[in-house]
């Protein structure tokens, strides 16, 4: 029988509020993170692209990209889980899931969307400039 590999956390309780947060408010990427990728993971089966490799620490970057709404991705970037391979140890080293600026002030306060796409209390202003863009870019 083959041994899984397990995981283990740079900060764990930094990365379970961005987990947290991902879950209220991008549901798809949390349901295909744990249910469909978190399984390959520990099966051997790394996803996503080869970022580093380190020879020395005989470690292997990797970032998986997460499903997610197209409007959401242009306006706040593409959801990523970042993970570390130890391959001699078997494990899997998660390390954050971006864009962690708008996960981590979703998981602090309650955020509002505009149109179906959150928007951040620190850049509303830009935020629904894009959505407004995006939409009229999409009109034409």
């Amino acid at each position: 029988m083959k041994e899984s590999y397990l995981f283990d956390y740079i900060n764990e309780n930094e990365f379970h509020k961005l987990e947290r947060s991902l879950k209220k408010y991008n549901m798809l990427a949390y349901k295909k993170l744990n249910f469909e990728y978190y399984p390959k993971l520990k099966e051997g089966n790394f996803l996503g692209k080869l970022v580093s490799t380190n020879q020395s620490k005989g470690t292997k970057t990797y970032e998986l990209k997460l499903p997610s709404d197209v409007l959401f991705e242009k306006v706040h970037g593409d959801i990523t889980l970042h993970y570390v391979i130890y391959e001699q140890e078997r494990i899997v080293m998660l390390d954050t899931i971006s864009p962690e600026d708008i996960l981590t002030e979703g998981h602090q306060s309650e955020l509002v969307t505009y149109k179906g796409v959150m928007v951040s209390k620190e850049h509303a202003d830009k935020d629904i400039f894009k959505i407004n863009l995006l939409n009229m870019l999409e009109k034409r």
